[in-house]
């Protein structure tokens, strides 16, 4: 009788009974400039004309830049499993005019932006959300440069994105059997196959011949599913058929 089960905890592989276990602005202005103008003279009988009087004065106020900032100036993304991903949000806001933001460029492609399609206008005193993805491909520690393009004075903002992948959960399936009763038995072979509604075809996992009754499978993937058997091999290099199959040992997803 076959049986499915998850590997959780130890699980045995016996020969006769096979076991097994499973090991997560600026502003400027211009002065206004004056201008004076002069009367004119005239002679008319005895009398003489008067003087003219000067004109009057104006200027322009400041003119603000149109400017585009990013908040926050650094955006953790915090620690993610590799292989996995984690997200946070930062935000756009545009002073002085309406801007126009053309691109946004990752100097590390374990980082994405998305949320906004590009190119969008930000009119003046709005802001914009927008999403950045760490997709960690390995442990470790990594950081990265968002530049946005924009019609803003400078052309170029930029934010300061930081995050840390982390190990995934190590998993492995713990095998051991009962030993052969058969004479001069020298060891045993250990077999794997994948499973789905069955087990697929079989394949040695063990490089040398394994000559206790214990072996630990550490080659096995997150969220898979295996089947184990073992055999027996004398003195003379005789194999045995496979002892009892093990079904659908599942494997954690991560």
């Amino acid at each position: 009788m076959r049986h499915t089960r998850k590997a959780s905890g130890a699980l045995l592989v016996l020969a006769g009974l096979l076991l097994m276990s499973a090991c997560q602005g600026v502003s400027n202005g211009t002065p206004g400039s004056s201008s004076a103008g002069s009367g004119g003279s005239g002679s008319g009988g005895s009398g003489s004309g008067g003087t003219g009087g000067t004109g009057g004065s104006g200027g322009s106020g400041p003119s603000g830049e149109t400017q585009l900032s990013v908040s926050p100036p650094t955006l953790p993304l915090g620690s993610v499993v590799a292989g996995g991903s984690g997200t946070a949000l930062g935000t756009l806001s545009a002073t002085g005019g309406s801007v126009t933001v053309t691109a946004a460029d990752s100097s590390n492609s374990q980082f994405s932006v998305s949320g906004i399609s590009l190119p969008v206008t930000i009119n003046a005193g709005d802001s914009l959300p927008f999403t950045v993805t760490f997709s960690p491909s390995v442990a470790g520690s990594a950081s990265a440069t968002l530049t946005f393009t924009s019609s803003a004075q400078p052309a170029t903002t930029v934010e300061d994105l930081t995050g840390k992948g982390t190990p995934g959960a190590t998993h492995s399936v713990n095998l051991s059997w009962n030993a052969s009763s058969s004479p001069n038995i020298a060891g045993y072979n250990i077999y794997r196959a994948a499973y789905a509604s069955s087990c697929g075809s079989f394949a040695k996992i063990n490089s040398t011949l394994n000559t206790n009754t214990l072996y630990t499978d550490s080659a096995v993937t997150d969220g898979n599913s295996y089947c184990y058997a073992t055999t027996a091999v004398n003195s003379g290099n005789e194999e045995s058929g496979y002892s009892n199959i093990v079904l659908a040992v599942e494997i954690p997803a991560p």
